[in-house]
């Protein structure tokens, strides 16, 4: 036992879990952890320039490390603030911690007015949070900060939020500090392990579908090993591109949903074994088909099949015992798939059917000019949809997305985080203007700390993917122009470096420049827009008109 403040509490027991960074900003309520935090020199303090990048930054350094990530901000416009890198967060189940402050003890839920002042502030964040927790005493701090770190890591991991007043972060008293938390793996019951063997057995042609909750649970040696030793094809999730590296003989690659032979393939398929993913997109089976259903979530289980086999665990923990399960019940072993996925990815690469352009000599361009070990994070613009089945990824956790968040603006700073936690790795934000502009404000934040990533931004002026749906499906479009700066000189009157491509090819000759200055290089791109992928030619009914109500 020692006397501590709540803030001194709270920093020793980060620095128990391993935490090296934290992304925040300092205000009037948090001044009792600030204090704490400049006494304590294993924890780095990256102050960003809103609030709203707080949580981007925190999960881009969680995706690409698997370690969680921390925010900090102050009560009330502060969470609204950090809101929107909270669901990016929940939509890809990575591990954010949000240390929040709070309004003075006496005040809370009294609805007095005080200085940020949020009635029932932990419900804002109830529907992108896993769990949520209100501290008001010192003493209290240590257990209720390793278990949100316990709750954001275990089963399916989330965000949790975390809060406390300002008296809580500077009285003293006595305070046990703790251990954190073992993170258990939750395993499948025996009875359902072999269950599910005996199904997969039995198929005629299994193919695998592999999502995000793979990278989480740091399971991609383990799906590669279950994959090569059945020999089953490994289609992924945008979320778990990067899972099974994209030249593996059995790896057929990313999906938006897939289409044309990727559908036909996996349509083909009598057992769909499904690891990791909550099928957001859309259902991948056929609908005679079985779904074997592996994630630690239960709620994921049978929500877009109802023939489905829900194996509750984590992947880490249940894909070795299913791969001995299956070969004990005397199966899993058919004729290899890999000569027909070379043919399908051949006719990815090179049918006219296939591929759309000009996003295919885009990404080409931009894949000639990335090295292979870098860390993509690709924002919501045409590359960027684009990207999710036509990008060749083959590390873990360095292809990012938002998810089906799908929100502009959180590129940039996620990129940022990632770089923090990998500043030996190279590090590539692709962005679109309109998205980029968002948080353009946190140049400052890369030069100020020396976040020296590579930021590819293609501008073309519009919000552009807004501008030809409405010319293309309404008759014309309104108000997607912008007024936009010089980007190159944006970057300057920052201190960080700004080039400009001739055109989207070139970008194959600049980015490996703009890596070997070791700055934050920010790079305009011009670009014209560009026409819808053929893929994307069945449309939601509510994205065109229509003559009378939709059921």
């Amino acid at each position: 036992m020692a006397k501590l403040s709540g803030g001194e509490a709270l920093i020793k027991s980060l620095v128990r879990e391993g935490v090296e960074v934290i992304f925040g900003l300092p205000g009037v309520q948090m001044y009792g952890i600030v204090a704490a935090l400049r006494d304590e020199p294993s924890i780095k303090f990256v102050v960003t320039r809103n609030e709203t990048s707080t949580t981007y930054m925190a999960d881009g350094y969680a995706r690409t490390t698997g370690r969680p990530g921390v925010a900090m901000v102050v009560p009330g416009p502060g969470i609204y603030n950090a809101g929107g890198g909270l669901s990016t967060a929940f939509s890809r189940s990575s591990p954010v911690v949000l240390i929040a402050g709070q309004i003075p003890r006496d005040g809370i839920g009294k609805n007095f007015g005080g200085l940020h002042e949020v009635n029932d502030q932990k419900e804002i964040t109830n529907p992108v949070t896993k769990w949520q927790k209100q501290v008001l005493r010192p003493h209290e701090v240590p257990e209720s900060i390793h278990e949100a770190f316990r709750q954001a890591q275990s089963d399916r991991p989330s965000p949790v939020h975390f809060e406390l007043p300002p008296e809580t972060m500077v009285e003293r008293e006595e305070v046990e500090l703790l251990e954190p938390a073992k993170i258990e793996r939750k395993v499948p019951v025996d009875s359902v392990i072999e269950q599910a063997a005996k199904e997969i057995a039995a198929a005629r042609k299994p193919v695998i579908y592999a999502g995000g909750g793979v990278a989480r649970s740091d399971a991609e040696a383990e799906l590669i090993a279950f994959a090569e030793a059945h020999q089953i094809a490994v289609l992924t999730s945008a979320g778990g591109k990067g899972t099974m590296s994209e030249r593996h003989a059995l790896a057929l690659g990313g999906s938006l949903g897939p289409t044309g032979q990727l559908k036909d393939y996996i349509e083909d398929a009598d057992v769909v074994i499904g690891i990791g993913t909550r099928f957001s997109m859309r259902n991948q089976a056929a609908a005679e088909a079985r779904l074997v259903h592996i994630d630690a979530d239960p709620e994921m289980i049978g929500h877009v099949h109802e023939n489905s086999l829900g194996v509750i665990g984590d992947v880490k923990a249940t894909l070795p015992k299913l791969q001995a399960a299956i070969a004990a019940a005397g199966g899993g072993k058919w004729d290899s798939p890999a000569p027909e996925v070379a043919r399908i990815q051949d006719a990815l690469t090179n049918s006219e059917e296939e591929l759309n352009q000009p996003q295919e000599d885009y990404i080409r361009a931009l894949q000639e000019g990335a090295p292979d070990d870098a860390i993509m994070i690709f924002g919501m613009t045409q590359l960027g949809y684009y990207s999710r089945p036509r990008w060749i990824t083959e590390n873990p956790k360095s292809y990012i997305d938002s998810g089906y968040s799908g929100n502009l603006g959180f590129a940039f700073p996620t990129a940022l985080g990632a770089k923090v936690g990998n500043p030996d790795k190279p590090v590539i934000c692709v962005s679109g203007d309109g998205g980029f502009m968002y948080n353009s404000s946190e140049i400052s934040t890369a030069v100020k700390y020396g976040i020296n990533l590579v930021t590819v931004i293609y501008n073309d002026g519009h919000y552009g993917n807004v501008a030809r749906d409405m010319d293309d499906d309404f008759g014309g479009t309104y108000e997607t122009d912008f007024v936009n700066p010089d980007f190159v000189k944006l970057a300057e009157a920052y201190g960080a470096v700004g080039l400009r491509a001739k055109d989207p090819y070139d970008v194959k000759n600049v980015i490996p420049k703009a890596l070997a200055m070791n700055k934050p290089v920010f790079i305009d791109v011009p670009v014209n827009r560009v026409p819808r992928p053929k893929q994307w030619s069945a449309r939601a009914p509510w994205t065109t008109p229509q003559d009378g109500l939709l059921d």
